[in-house]
């Protein structure tokens, strides 16, 4: 029995990794791998591959043809079992003669919620759920956030020296972070649907926000400023035409100054809050309503320190340079108000810590406080 189970744990772990390919080009879909074996010999296999493509299921049976008769499908989520911009894969699944289904993840969507399951128990085929559920909820994090928040996933980047500082004193270098970092990075930004960052980074930095060279998907970039002061001469604003650009303003902003950014093709979204909080809560509402599913925030450290100490931020890339940068003119990722006691302090699930050239490299999930306090 043994063997049989690490046998399903090894064709699921396949699925995983088929799923992953995806990244970028499907959202707001999840990202969904299937593999179809014969006991050990695998027939078939697919991921769903871009938004409105077939799904991983209708892939891997293409893959298999008449080989899928009698076999046993492997899937990250559960089928789908309703007419979407694609026909339901349960249909496909039950037409080719599957004997057995193992599934993952069951999917909460609305329309699917366990039918596809039961429309396949109804055909006769015999179906497995929960095999690396873990894993298959963590692959789909960010598209079970925002169906069930209307949020999308809030992903934390920033590059420090090994003493804590993430800006350079005045005539130094600005970067901290190596070249192969930095090569992560735009590799982080070419799967996002927004890159936000604060005003006073603009100022600082006047960056571009994209992705070089380009990715899958071109990221909106965000400025919250709430006086809509972004320079009309900032790369940001200078290359609106090639990407968007939204300042998130508050009803406070000039008129004059919205008229501008918008007459250079900025979008200004004007939020109704009174704080910066509500702000914020107000533009992550919207972005969901927009079925943005990942953003990245790139600082600087009072936004970051906002979103850390309002638990918004679910996932944390750092990039840590091997070497001390100190001084008073010196800056820190997070500059917000620090936790007191260690229950409360993020910490991240399952890290993982790799080395990027000199520097050392840290990702990881953040965890829900109600799984702090239990362990």
């Amino acid at each position: 029995m043994g063997t049989l189970a690490q046998l399903y744990r090894t064709h699921m772990a396949h699925a995983l990794r088929l799923a992953a390919e995806g990244q970028g080009r499907v959202e707001p879909n999840p990202m969904v791998g299937c593999v179809i074996a014969d006991g050990d010999q695998t027939v078939g296999e697919g991921w769903h591959k871009k938004f409105g493509g077939p799904h991983a299921e209708v892939e891997a049976l293409a893959a298999a043809g008449d080989r899928a008769r009698g076999a046993t499908l492997y899937v990250t989520l559960e089928p789908c079992c309703h007419q979407g911009k694609t026909p339901p894969c349960t249909a496909a699944i039950i037409a080719a003669g599957i004997a057995r289904v193992v599934v993952a993840l069951t999917d909460p969507f609305p329309q699917v919620d366990g039918g596809g399951i039961a429309q396949l128990e109804a055909a006769g085929v015999a179906v497995d759920v929960g095999l690396m559920q873990t894993e298959a909820r963590q692959l789909c994090a960010p598209y079970l956030k925002l169906l069930t928040t209307g949020r999308p996933w809030v992903v934390a980047q920033w590059a420090m020296s090994r003493d804590g500082r993430i800006a350079t004193p005045p005539g130094e270098s600005p970067w901290i972070s190596c070249e192969e970092s930095r090569a992560v990075v735009h590799q982080l930004r070419g799967r996002m649907d927004a890159i936000i960052v604060g005003r006073a980074t603009v100022e600082a930095d006047d960056p571009l926000l994209t992705a070089r060279p380009p990715g899958p998907r071109v990221a909106t970039r965000i400025v919250v400023d709430s006086g809509a002061s972004l320079s009309l001469e900032s790369q940001l604003v200078q290359t609106a035409g090639d990407a968007p650009v939204l300042v998130a303003a508050s009803r406070a902003a000039p008129e004059e100054r919205c008229d501008q950014l918008s007459d250079r093709g900025v979008e200004v979204l004007r939020l109704p809050g009174d704080s910066h909080d509500e702000r914020f809560d107000e533009l992550l509402d919207e972005l969901g309503r927009r079925r943005l599913t990942n953003v990245l925030v790139e600082g600087g450290g009072w936004l970051l320190a906002s979103l850390f100490d309002a638990g918004a931020i679910d996932e944390v890339h750092v990039f840590i340079a091997p070497h001390n940068i100190g001084g008073s003119g010196t800056t820190a990722p997070v500059t917000g108000d620090s936790t007191t006691a260690v229950a409360e302090a993020l910490r991240l699930v399952d890290p993982i810590i790799t080395r990027i050239g000199v520097d050392d490299y840290l990702s990881g999930h953040i965890a829900t406080r109600s799984s702090i306090a239990g362990g």
